[in-house]
């Protein structure tokens, strides 16, 4: 069993996740306590651990889901950071910042969400650590055949790439910045960049 264990130091509790020593099974995973210090994943059976986004990023998940989530077809839905399974044994389970998948899937409230069944993944580059979304994901999702990949980048100006798989490959569909019209499940989507850090989002 995968555990938290806390620590006393200079009157504050402190926690950290007590690393396993051997690679996860899918079962291992799902019963990795809950944390919210951390933004954990498992990568072919290994944790790999990062900070928690903070809320200038969170912000800018939680407002591209709506503006997704808006105006997608009805049996279409956007979540926002679910996990999603790639690949079962050894696990590789990434949690997207957003997911769009058929609503029916999601209205089943899976624990993770198939990648078989993601039609989109988004990913909002993290400060320090953007490697791993523009290279490994990258790979990842592209590799697990999810057909459509876009990330963002918060850096003024707001700018976002989008990916579309091609013969088992992403092919860059376009760069973006402003306001931008793509094509999400047959529905024209009109996304706003700038506002994803705007003080107020307006509402749709």
């Amino acid at each position: 069993m995968i555990t938290v264990a806390v620590t006393e130091s200079e009157g504050f509790a402190m926690s950290a996740l007590e690393w396993p020593h051997h690679l996860l099974t899918l079962d291992d995973w799902a019963e990795l306590p809950e944390t919210s210090e951390f933004h954990v994943e498992v990568v072919e059976g290994v944790l790999a651990v990062s900070p928690r986004p903070l809320v200038f990023h969170q912000r800018s998940i939680w407002r591209a889901t709506y503006l997704l989530d808006e105006q997608l077809a009805p049996d279409f839905s956007a979540v926002n950071e679910v996990e999603l399974l790639l690949n079962e044994a050894p696990p590789t389970v990434r949690v997207p910042d957003v997911l769009v998948a058929p609503a029916s899937v999601l209205d089943e409230n899976p624990a993770r969400v198939r990648a078989e069944d993601a039609l989109l993944v988004v990913e909002i580059l993290p400060e320090g650590a953007k490697r791993t979304d523009q290279v490994t994901k990258h790979f990842e999702y592209a590799d697990a055949g999810i057909e459509h990949y876009w990330i963002i980048d918060l850096d003024a100006p707001v700018s976002m790439i989008t990916y579309r798989l091609v013969d088992g490959d992403y092919e860059n569909f376009g760069e973006h910045s402003g306001k931008v019209e793509l094509d999400v499940a047959g529905m024209p989507v009109v996304l706003d960049l700038d506002a994803l850090i705007a003080g107020r989002v307006q509402k749709l």
